[in-house]
């Protein structure tokens, strides 16, 4: 049996009380996590997934008059967004998929 694969925060020893949390509700949380990410919708859909496939995702356009159909879909659709996503207290985010860019942003929300 295959070990299990851990998270960037995993392996960066990330727990209960430090300042950081994961991000994925409502389309209106989503909007403010975008912004601190500075990304648009698209740069965080993981558009290989078979419920994306199913709604067609990567034909969408990716441009501004689309970026509320981009969150709705991923606000009735987390399993789309891209994994962890975490907040420090100073503001930013990061799209934490290594261990590396979970220690930094731990660090900037210090």
């Amino acid at each position: 049996m295959a070990p299990a694969r851990r998270t960037g925060a995993e392996a960066a020893g990330v727990g209960g009380g430090s300042g950081v949390r994961h991000q994925c509700g409502p389309d209106g949380e989503l909007r403010a996590v975008l912004d601190r990410l500075g990304l648009e919708p698209w740069d965080i859909t993981r558009t290989q997934e078979p419920q994306a496939e199913e709604l067609g995702i990567s034909a969408w356009p990716k441009e501004p008059a689309e970026r509320e159909r981009w969150i709705g879909a991923l606000a009735a659709h987390p399993r789309l967004i891209q994994r962890p996503i975490i907040t420090a207290d100073d503001g930013s985010a990061a799209v934490a998929r290594d261990e590396a860019t979970v220690r930094d942003t731990i660090a900037r929300g210090r």
